[in-house]
């Protein structure tokens, strides 16, 4: 049975996500940013081209990483609606990333199956509570794995 959780007000997750974005900006790449640790997630620099604008469009989400994947849940925060750079990366899988140190080009796909269950679980080394959070949505969170593309 999944945990009960509280989920805070739309306006602060939004809020909450603007200041991280800004933080970021202002810190010149430098602040914002973290590698993952045992058990906690880190936070990376996601670029996507829109789906509709074809404009270049950056979010900072969580991940970790799986041998030379990086690995993040398509969840907005855990409000219903798919997260806009879900949605352009379904669109156009080719994307780049900025984590803690540098950066690179890698390719979304969505994992399934056997793959998906493996990272969902270790999701939940990370966060207890992530049933609890992922039954609020009315559809199943897509975990992500970005990889990595070769250069040339």
């Amino acid at each position: 049975m999944a945990a009960r959780v509280k989920v805070p007000p739309r306006w602060f997750v939004r809020t909450a996500w603007s200041v991280h974005r800004g933080i970021y900006r202002l810190g010149g790449g430098r602040l914002g940013l973290w590698r993952p640790r045992p058990n906690r997630w880190g936070a990376l620099r996601l670029t996507t081209t829109g789906r509709r604008s074809g404009q270049q469009r950056s979010v900072i989400v969580g991940y970790f990483e799986d041998g030379p994947n990086l690995v993040t849940l398509a969840m907005n925060g855990w409000g219903d609606a798919e997260p806009a750079w879900w949605l352009n990366l379904l669109a156009n899988p080719e994307a780049r990333v900025e984590v803690k140190g540098g950066s690179r080009q890698v390719r979304a796909r969505p994992a399934v199956d056997d793959e998906r269950a493996r990272l969902w679980d270790r999701w939940r080394t990370i966060d207890k509570d992530l049933d609890g959070y992922a039954s609020l949505r009315s559809r199943e969170t897509a975990v992500v794995i970005l990889e990595p593309v070769a250069a040339g």
